[in-house]
Parts: C-alpha cells; structure tokens; sequence
C-alpha cells in the first residue's frame, strides 16, 4: 500500500466516522447500473458536520489553486457537487455555476445554471467519482457554452481503470482528495473491515463490473 498523505488520512477518517462511506464487503449494495459494490458513499452527510464540511473545503481550495492557478469561476455537478462547489466558490470569492444532469423541461430550459461567459477558465467540483461519465457530461456542457474547463476535483473517487481513461479521452485533468486505495488502508487501521477483507475489496476495484464477493 503507497504512503498516503495527511488529507488523504484525514478524509477517509471522517468520511468513515460519520459513516458518509460504508464498507460491506461480504453483503455488497446494488448501484443503480446493476454493478454489485462493496462500498457505498454518500459525502453528503459531511455538510452536516461543520469541522469535516470546513476541512474539506479548505483542501478542495488549497488543491484548486496548488494544481491550477488563478480561475475564473467554480461549477458544481448536480447535486451533490453544488452545495461543495458553493462553498468552495465562496471560500475563493470567486462565481458559481452549477450543472444540471438535463437541462430543464421549462422556462427557459438551461442546462447550465448561473452566468456563464466564453473564455472563462472553470475547475468543476464533484462529490464523487465512480466511472465519471455524470462528471464529463458536466464538463462537456461548460466547454460547449465556450468555457475554458481546466479540471476537475472530488472530494473521493473509487479509482476505477474506466474513470481514468474517461478522463484522458476527454484530455480533462482530475484530482481527488481521497481514493479507495487510502480508505481501505486507513479502514483496516481503525478496525473498520478484517485484514481478511482487504483482498475481496482490492479484487473489486480491479472489475467492479463482474465482481462477485461469492466468487
């Protein structure tokens, strides 16, 4: 297991404390793809702990300016990526936008919601990421409005060989906060799953799509 940073030990701490991300890997959730997973998260519940919900926003901050510099606006994925994004924004006094999963079926039918302009260098906010087709769909709204999309950060991503090439064929840089690798290190260190776990969890991230905890 690779050396995992400060935030990286922090983040999956207490997402796992507030129970924001569950492992159960011998009784495996259902996603809504049909894909049998040993892990749910929902971030979320981190709005309603005002010293997680400020530490993630300062690093998600301190990440967006290390990693990409001066930026013009921030834009969250709905939903969970707005309120995140919001708070972000606000943390670097910069404009907010927020991205529908479609657009609306009235008035006047945006899929983009707040102000946009062309040229504008973004960094996107997501909650999480899975295989990060919601998140590139995000990205491909901003670009088509005319905005110069310089990448994406999350609060967690599963780290799933499908998000990575996504990312690559959609030439849109990511950075994470926390990863499934780090979870399940720091997991098994605080006695959240059995260190005979760790395999049947590791041989899920390697085909999430057949992995079976029976097999």
């Amino acid at each position: 297991m690779n050396y995992l940073n400060e935030v990286e030990q922090k983040v999956a701490e207490s997402l796992l404390q507030i129970k924001a991300i569950k492992l159960q890997p011998k009784n495996p959730f259902t996603w809504a793809s049909g894909w049998k997973s040993p892990i749910y998260c929902d971030n979320r519940v981190a709005l309603s702990h005002p010293s997680i919900r400020t530490y993630i926003r300062q690093k998600l901050s301190q990440l967006i300016q290390e990693e990409f510099g001066s930026v013009d606006m921030i834009s969250g994925v709905a939903t969970a990526g707005i309120p995140q994004g919001v708070l972000v924004a606000q943390d670097l006094g910069l404009p907010f936008s927020y991205v529908r999963s479609s657009a609306k079926d009235h008035g006047r039918q945006n899929l983009i919601e707040g102000e946009v302009n062309s040229g504008q260098r973004v960094v996107v906010i997501e909650d999480l990421v899975s295989t990060g087709k919601s998140s590139l769909q995000a990205v491909k709204a901003l670009r088509d409005a005319g905005c110069n999309v310089v990448g994406l950060v999350s609060i967690f991503t599963y780290g799933l060989e499908i998000a990575r090439k996504n990312f690559e064929e959609a030439k849109c840089t990511f950075h994470s906060l926390c990863n499934y690798d780090a979870l399940i290190h720091v997991a098994a260190s605080n006695s959240y799953i059995l260190e005979s776990d760790i395999e049947l969890l590791e041989k899920w991230k390697i085909d999430p799509e057949n992995w079976n905890p029976e097999s």
